[in-house]
């Protein structure tokens, strides 16, 4: 996973930092709200987890103006709050869960990855992608450009399927790797590389306005507005 972590608190913010990286998770820390919602509207995460008590803005705050946005990453408030009424509150405004502090880290894990598998599980997913005159059947493993059939091999096809899913939306090296080949952060491969640079090739050809971009120091994305 991917975590944004909204925590002013060293102590609590490097405990749980340090539990999520020996779980092998991504974690970004943002210690006050207008970070936290800055953050959360333009990076990567799976899950947000939101403490309450932040120095600049409440984090029911943060909370509704990322929903008012039309963020949907799963949240976890986390508060030493524990009146039943400020549950209701939070979820209410678009919280997905609520711990109180203090917390059993595997508690806070499995909760988070609940929170992860419920997002992913209720996902829509339409059977063919499309993005300008680029077409991806994921029922039948097929792509297409401008009604050209283009062959790709297993690992190139999940790659362009994860940049058809959000069109405009930057992909890093790190979240390819754990979405195509299942692995962790791993500076010294450059694996994600070749294989974008055999999909240009494919996809990208001369006759055709380029559709693959890559944004340098984070990643790739799809053009949105092919």
């Amino acid at each position: 996973m991917n975590v944004l972590l909204v925590e002013d608190e060293p102590r609590v913010a490097d405990f749980i930092d340090r539990g999520l990286r020996a779980e092998s998770h991504g974690v970004t820390v943002a210690q006050n709200g207008g970070d936290g919602i800055d953050l959360a509207k333009t990076g990567d995460f799976d899950v947000i987890i939101l403490d309450l008590m932040l120095p600049d803005m409440h984090g029911y705050d943060v909370c509704q103006r990322l929903r008012q946005s039309g963020q949907h990453t799963p949240i976890l408030m986390l508060t030493a709050m524990d009146a039943v009424e400020d549950k209701i509150k939070g979820i209410k405004i678009g919280a997905d869960d609520y711990l109180t502090k203090p917390f059993d880290f595997d508690e806070l894990l499995v909760r988070i990855e609940a929170l992860v598998r419920r997002s992913r599980n209720f996902t829509q997913r339409s059977n063919v992608l499309t993005v300008g005159d680029l077409e991806l059947d994921r029922e039948l493993l097929e792509v297409t450009r401008g009604g050209e059939p283009i062959k790709l091999t297993a690992k190139e096809l999940a790659i362009l399927e994860l940049l058809m899913s959000s069109p405009g939306r930057v992909f890093s090296r790190t979240r390819i790797l754990n979405q195509v080949w299942g692995y962790s952060e791993d500076p010294l491969t450059n694996v994600v590389d070749v294989y974008i640079a055999r999909l240009r090739r494919k996809i990208d050809t001369k006759e055709r306005e380029p559709l693959i971009e890559t944004v340098r120091g984070h990643g790739y994305r799809l053009k949105a507005s092919a």
